[in-house]
């Protein structure tokens, strides 16, 4: 399916809508198989170039300044001949005329169309969620909002207990702020670590500080036009100057669904990243293949990739999902997660714990085949577990041996 369309013209149409991380990795994909093919256009709802969203945390905490994250400044897209719209929205697509409709009026037609548009951050349905001093954790301008709070000092209440609300509460207490983290499941990170592993990283974080609230479901933001303080369920309340959102995301297929795209949770793609409709392909957090949607950096690129070579004409690619990795470091302390940690039936777990070193292995078995692994405080063999977990090793030979680690393996295999 797919490949070029001819059009008579020397260059084919290429519009972009979403100017993120995932969109122009594609872009990148395309110019380097066939610098030539497209006259390519590119829309962002933000005023500036492409930058390094997974380093908005680092910029928080003052680690990185704005130039250090960048990732196609304005003089990319000039020297590659690519059009920018920046801060110019796409707010319709007409299918039958293929045609793009940004907020400023402009009518950009197209060939091919590249859907990218990313997520929006999850804020949570609660009275008073609209006041001025409530924001999500997704952009540059929610980052200027939490340094600006954080010059004035005060507290700052985080909701979501995940990778980016551990994150952004780290950030924020390095900013000065006094920082509860509040999260409504029974330990942190419960997508990625078991409950020991959130257990360690929990006693990790009030070590250094940081106030964690568990089992803690938010039922309002009060205050009068600006938050002052985040109620819960059972009717306790936290004072609070800034109230930071993450509690997760959404994939933004608005654009999608009006213009009659099959949407279900994201917008549904194959395997060569094209939507139900053959000019109109997806890539990112926006999409769905096989019933999963994705957040992380690896899977967005190996998208991008195989959709740059459609789009290109040399689609002999498919899309095949992989396991995937997260690595956290968080006030000191390591973390590691690949594959599935849940298990399931038939599965074996491998537990090493070492409470004074603060190590804590788990790893889950699936017959022969190492399927899941977390690694709390030593994650050097993090990557060979993956590796080991990608391919589909049989690990019998040096079973025993699995939780001390690659260099003890090796020896016995």
């Amino acid at each position: 399916m797919g490949g070029p369309v001819s059009t008579g013209s020397p260059c084919a149409r290429l519009v972009v809508v979403g100017n993120g991380m995932a969109g122009m990795r594609t872009v990148e994909e395309v110019l380097k198989l066939a610098p030539d093919l497209y006259d390519i256009t590119v829309f962002g709802a933000e005023p500036h170039g492409n930058y390094n969203r997974v380093l908005l945390s680092p910029l928080l905490a003052g680690d990185k300044a704005l130039d250090e994250i960048m990732l196609h400044p304005r003089a990319w897209y000039d020297q590659h001949g690519v059009t920018l719209h920046a801060g110019d929205p796409v707010l319709r697509i007409d299918r039958k005329r293929r045609v793009v409709v940004s907020a400023s009026g402009l009518e950009a037609p197209y060939d091919r169309l590249l859907l990218a548009t990313g997520s929006t951050p999850f804020m949570l349905p609660v009275p008073g969620a609209e006041l001025e001093g409530v924001v999500g954790f997704r952009d540059l301008h929610d980052v200027d909002t939490m340094l600006a709070a954080a010059r004035q000092g005060g507290r700052a209440v985080v909701i979501g207990g995940g990778l980016l609300g551990l994150e952004a509460g780290h950030a924020l207490q390095r900013r000065g702020m006094d920082v509860t983290v509040v999260h409504v499941a029974s330990s942190l990170m419960n997508q990625q670590l078991d409950g020991e592993a959130g257990r360690l990283l929990k006693e990790s974080l009030e070590r250094a500080g940081l106030r964690i609230l568990l089992d803690a479901q938010t039922t309002a933001i009060l205050g009068e036009g600006m938050a002052a303080a985040v109620q819960f369920a059972d009717g306790a309340e936290l004072a609070a100057d800034l109230v930071v959102m993450a509690a997760g995301v959404r994939p933004n297929v608005a654009l999608a669904r009006a213009a009659g795209l099959h949407c279900e949770r994201a917008i549904v793609v194959d395997d060569t990243l094209q939507t139900y409709d053959p000019r109109i392909y997806a890539v990112g957090e926006c999409v769905q293949h096989r019933r999963a949607t994705f957040g992380l950096v690896a899977p967005v690129w190996e998208q991008a990739r195989v959709c740059a070579a459609h789009l290109a004409g040399a689609g002999h690619r498919r899309y095949v999902q992989a396991a995937t990795a997260t690595k956290l470091k968080v006030t000191g302390i390591d973390l590691y997660s690949a594959g599935d940690i849940a298990g399931r039936a038939g599965s074996e777990e491998l537990v090493l714990r070492d409470r004074r070193a603060g190590v804590y292995k788990r790893l889950v078995l699936d017959g022969a085949r190492l399927s899941g692994a977390v690694l709390v405080g030593d994650v050097a063999d993090g990557p060979w577990y993956f590796d080991l977990i990608q391919r589909g090793a049989d690990v019998s030979a040096f079973r025993e041996q699995l939780l001390f680690g690659r260099a003890l393996c090796v020896q016995a295999a």
